[in-house]
């Protein structure tokens, strides 16, 4: 495209206005499609937020209810949803056993936050909670995982308690960590093998207890409808949602003598009268705040060139598979693999594999499979354009699952028949970027004055580069970016500290290897192999 050459390595260009269909976008919002809450961009704002993804939208929500008074304006490129969060591979998952104890309990926050909200408001976002089955196919590498899971039992046991390790046959370690651990029931005990997880060819598995698939579009779109319905209420703010409205350059300057809050708000926003004001750009004009809100993850680059080589673009692929058997009548149950997956790891490599696996509810019951990034041209790392799918993993997506998972209609309740490579159907088949960050962790915060932000009082913030893990930390890090914003110097803001974005990070950060140096070896999520998938 004509604007690449005028990034540098490693930025990220505009979203562009071709997408990939993805399987989420196949049932839109009627409110969302289009939606320009108002006809004339607003020229000015409380806040504006760039990005309608789930920070995006769950920063609004949060926003709202620290300050209902608030005008805030949301700026979205494409439609509503159209980014990672609307192209993903519909799981939530936290990294229990895979991430310091206090990041584990962290996301597991995170999941616990989603899931009652969904329940408390009824959201028709397919949410299903299952166990989540991460099988290794290395045996070096499950050799790594029991040790880290053997840790967490010895020094974090309640974190343990949502774990078990599944061995090959009578393999037992002594510690609880075998097949068939001892609070099961039953029934539960003869499934917790190799085979009853329908992966029976595996080294080993892990099995963690909270996990979910879910219709991520339809989560936002729930959210972001519920912002624009209160509009009018008594809060006296307003939330403004402009789609088709790309945020193309920033720009800041000191604020005006008489100046007292751009959107309207006469309250304390706190923030230093001498702060400045930020000039978001657009092609329909511009909209100026004392606060701006990048939720921009993969694409933050565009807009802060300085983030090149801290968050790189990088695509992912996901396909919607038809499952390879069909009941023999109408009247019986599809295939139900009953749980969600990660797929680790091969025998001669223990880290080239991190592949992921959801299926949707009957009566479709697609398997939604995504990963395989190896078979991409230099792994997908650098790449912002989502308009095209890359044949060779499309090619592997649709091949590979037969051979790791028995996806035999019968495999759950004892069938005997084994794992075989087998070409599935796709139903869809889309492209999503992701924002990969250099340490592994997400940027949340005050954008330093080095980075051409303002520095802690500056004003502009940003919450993104989730490395393909967003559903589990996006949500709360969005609330955490909120409390930066708005809760003063001192507050407790609830937010792994590695998350943090400060100088003595940029500078930790730009000094170890590059992105794409750090993935070309596996996974970049973590050292040993919890997939970071779209």
């Amino acid at each position: 495209m004509s604007q690449a050459g005028q990034l540098l390595k490693g930025q990220s260009g505009l979203p562009v206005d071709n997408p990939t269909k993805s399987y989420w976008h196949r049932e839109t919002s009627e409110k969302l499609i289009g939606h320009r809450t108002t006809k004339e961009l607003p020229r000015s704002a409380d806040v504006v937020i760039v990005g309608s993804g789930i920070t995006g939208s769950f920063a609004a929500h949060f926003l709202k209810e620290k300050r209902p008074d608030l005008n805030i304006v949301m700026l979205e490129a494409r439609e509503a949803c159209w980014g990672a969060t609307g192209r993903n591979g519909g799981h939530c998952q936290p990294a229990i056993y895979a991430a310091e104890a206090h990041i584990a309990s962290f996301e597991l926050r995170n999941f616990s936050y989603l899931k009652n909200l969904v329940e408390e408001f009824s959201i028709p976002c397919d949410w299903r909670s299952t166990s989540g089955v991460h099988a290794f196919y290395s045996a070096s590498l499950f050799a790594v995982v029991r040790n880290e899971v053997r840790h967490l039992a010895d020094e974090y046991p309640d974190l343990a308690a949502n774990v078990a390790v599944v061995t090959k046959g009578d393999d037992d370690d002594g510690k609880g960590l075998s097949g068939t651990p001892s609070y099961l029931l039953e029934g539960e005990r003869r499934e917790l093998t190799l085979e009853g997880l329908r992966v029976p060819h595996a080294e080993g598995a892990v099995v963690q207890w909270n996990a979910a698939s879910l219709w991520p579009y339809k989560l936002v779109a729930f959210v972001l409808e519920r912002l624009l319905a209160a509009n009018g209420g008594d809060g006296g703010g307003s939330f403004n949602l402009q789609t088709n409205t790309p945020a193309t350059g920033l720009s800041t300057s000191s604020p005006p003598a008489n100046l007292s809050s751009p959107g309207g708000s006469n309250s304390n926003n706190n923030s230093n009268s001498s702060s400045p004001i930020w000039t978001v750009h657009t092609p329909r004009g511009t909209v100026s705040a004392p606060k701006v809100l990048l939720a921009t993850n993969g694409y933050t680059s565009h807009l802060l060139p300085s983030f090149s080589d801290l968050i790189v673009p990088t695509q992912g692929q996901v396909s919607a598979l038809k499952p390879p058997e069909e009941p023999a009548t109408p009247s019986d149950p599809p295939l139900d693999i009953g749980h969600t997956y990660y797929i680790m790891g091969e025998p001669d490599n223990a880290m080239e594999r991190d592949d992921y696996l959801v299926q949707r509810p009957p009566p479709s019951a697609e398997l939604i499979y995504g990963g395989g990034r190896r078979h991409a041209k230099g792994r997908g790392v650098g790449v912002w354009d989502d308009s095209a799918v890359d044949e060779s993993v499309a090619w592997y997506l649709r091949g590979e699952l037969g051979s790791v998972l028995d996806l035999s209609l019968h495999g759950k309740t004892g069938g005997k028949q084994t794992a075989k490579k087998q070409d599935l159907e796709p139903t869809y088949e889309w492209t999503g970027i992701m924002g990969y960050s250099r340490d592994g962790h997400p940027w949340v915060g005050p954008v330093p004055a080095s980075l051409g932000g303002g520095g802690d009082d500056g004003g502009l913030y940003v919450c993104a580069g989730y490395t393909g893990h967003g559903m589990p930390n996006a949500v709360l890090s969005a609330k955490a970016a909120v409390d930066m914003m708005y809760d003063g110097e001192g507050a407790e803001i609830d937010l792994p500290p590695e998350y943090e974005l400060t100088e003595e990070r940029v500078a930790a950060a730009r000094g170890v290897d590059e992105v794409v140096v750090v993935d070309a070896k596996g996974s970049l999520y973590a050292d040993f192999g919890v997939a970071g998938g779209l």
